[in-house]
């Protein structure tokens, strides 16, 4: 499958299976992606060009004050009221950006704002995964408060989707956990990555296998996928 994470994506040795799953709900929405499409909370962009080969344009929303690099085309805080006019976008995209938000539920109606009826959000939250960009961690969200949350912002259609099962979820956690023992000086830590490789490659294999052995996966899954529409204007 070819990779739309692009040349500032995370993906890692360690890692990759999650960015394999994302890519496949990505491109799994295609259809969604349409005219202007906003990112909220865009960081480097990672899929601009994936999304342009679907929508009319891409705009991208972050704070530029952010622990990471950002490529946005319009600095904003998502806590706060966008600067941006109401009913502008076609689809409105979110990747990893709620959980880092202290008032999520002022982005979903900034975002339900801001759509133009009839337009698409698509989103990704994480559930059983680990602290980071800390302090700027606050929520995780179960499948219930997400369509909850949505449903208040204004959004029908809710849909939420699990990433994975338990094992990919395990796996990965396990990788990042082993990741943060490799200490000391380069070569010690160098000799400890090469030992580990074969671990991180296996489980990375072999988890989406053992998934189907998981009859739940909303229960111990890595994150969710949602989307959710604008209602039409009566």
């Amino acid at each position: 499958m070819k990779k739309i994470s692009g040349k500032h994506s995370n993906r890692r040795i360690y890692n990759w299976l999650a960015y394999d799953i994302g890519d496949r709900f990505l491109k799994k929405h295609t259809d969604k992606y349409k005219g202007q499409l906003y990112d909220l909370g865009c960081g480097e962009a990672p899929h601009k060009e994936f999304f342009l080969g679907y929508a009319e344009s891409y705009i991208g929303v972050d704070w530029t004050g952010s622990y990471h690099n950002t490529h946005a085309d319009i600095s904003a805080d998502l806590n706060l009221e966008l600067p941006i006019d109401s009913e502008v976008a076609d689809t409105v995209i979110s990747m990893s950006v709620m959980e880092h938000l202290r008032e999520p539920q002022i982005m979903l109606n900034e975002a339900n704002r801001i759509l133009k009826p009839g337009g698409n959000i698509v989103m990704q939250v994480p559930w059983q995964w680990w602290l980071h960009e800390v302090p700027y961690d606050f929520f995780r969200y179960t499948p219930y408060g997400l369509e909850y949350m949505l449903e208040k912002a204004g959004f029908t259609d809710v849909a939420v989707e699990p990433q994975s099962g338990f094992f990919s979820m395990w796996f990965l956690k396990f990788n990042y956990f082993s990741l943060r023992l490799l200490r000391g000086p380069r070569l010690v830590k160098a000799i400890l990555a090469v030992a580990l490789l074969p671990f991180w490659s296996l489980g990375q294999l072999i988890a989406p296998y053992l998934d189907k052995l998981d009859s739940n996966w909303s229960a111990e899954t890595l994150g969710y996928f949602v989307t959710a529409k604008k209602p039409l204007a009566k």
